[in-house]
């Protein structure tokens, strides 16, 4: 995976230029609002995230109010497939800003993680839901100006190429609760899933993962011990280096992040600066892929 990053050769589509960052981050500058309809930007963006599932996009005009973002989900509903945004919790509609705030939380009398200035640790958005978002983009409205509020992100496919094929196999079963957070609760008589942390895609060519670990109970034995391994896995990688980490001098204001959820990991560090602002949408919920372990190679 991390090769073919590297050798991707880019396009220039009518108002955007391609290149690649560091470490083989695709990389897209949209220089007007129009590029978010324009049918050759939008074939870039889809194809990038059908291949990479990760794409930085520059935007060279003022938009505090998401046009682009709003525009660019809308035609890739409407020419590529893709559902549209889900709403973020009861009280929020298709885009949620992320800040952090002491008194005012977007769901009453309760706080999400995302809203505080704490480390969040690896995790894929919506972990909780039967049906998760396939991707969410993020737009930096505000970068962390003290130092802090490190996007860092990890590759579900080297993940799995480093557990063991007993702990791959358990984590391919429904042997897992996933707790909803309170913020998130849209049915009083559901507050938890169950269901495999891993399985393969629909077409079998990638690892998809769900999981963020502060919400998941192991329910049986070979589960709490694929379930530690994970853990330890990642800790190993994050140890060795191995995770992108995209600062907020390679994600300044204007920057906007996309990522395919079920390929991608992604953790926070620190926020360090108490006006840091992203505005986060999420879209195309589909069911967590069910497969058989072998159809990954």
């Amino acid at each position: 995976m991390w090769q073919a990053l590297r050798n991707i050769n880019l396009t220039n589509p009518a108002g955007s230029t391609g290149t690649l960052l560091s470490r083989g981050l695709p990389h897209l500058v949209a220089t007007d609002l129009g590029c978010a309809n324009r049918p050759r930007h939008l074939a870039e963006v889809s194809n990038l995230m059908r291949k990479n599932g990760i794409l930085k996009v520059s935007l060279q005009f003022e938009d505090d109010s998401s046009r682009y973002l709003q525009r660019l989900v809308q035609g890739l509903h409407d020419h590529y497939g893709h559902g549209l945004p889900i709403t973020h919790s009861v009280s929020r509609g298709w885009f949620w800003d992320v800040r952090p705030s002491r008194t005012t939380f977007q769901t009453p009398s309760h706080q999400a993680r995302s809203e505080t200035m704490e480390e969040f640790p690896w995790h894929t958005d919506c972990s909780y839901e039967d049906a998760p978002p396939r991707y969410f983009a993020l737009q930096v409205l505000r970068e962390d100006r003290c130092g802090g509020g490190t996007l860092s992100v990890m590759n579900v496919e080297r993940i799995g190429s480093l557990l063991s094929p007993s702990t791959c196999a358990a984590l391919h079963r429904p042997e897992f609760r996933i707790a909803v957070p309170p913020e998130f609760v849209k049915c009083s008589t559901k507050h938890d899933t169950v269901g495999s942390l891993m399985a393969a895609d629909a077409e079998g060519s990638h690892w998809t993962i769900r999981y963020r670990e502060d919400l998941v109970t192991p329910l049986t034995a070979e589960a709490a011990l694929a379930l530690q391994e994970l853990k330890e896995c990642l800790h190993g990688l994050s140890v060795q280096g191995e995770p992108l980490h995209l600062t907020p001098d390679t994600l300044p204001r204007g920057s906007v992040i996309l990522m395919d959820n079920f390929r991608w990991l992604h953790a926070r560090n620190q926020v360090m600066d108490p006006e840091r602002h992203l505005r986060r949408v999420r879209w195309d919920a589909r069911r967590f892929p069910s497969s058989v372990l072998s159809r990954i190679d």
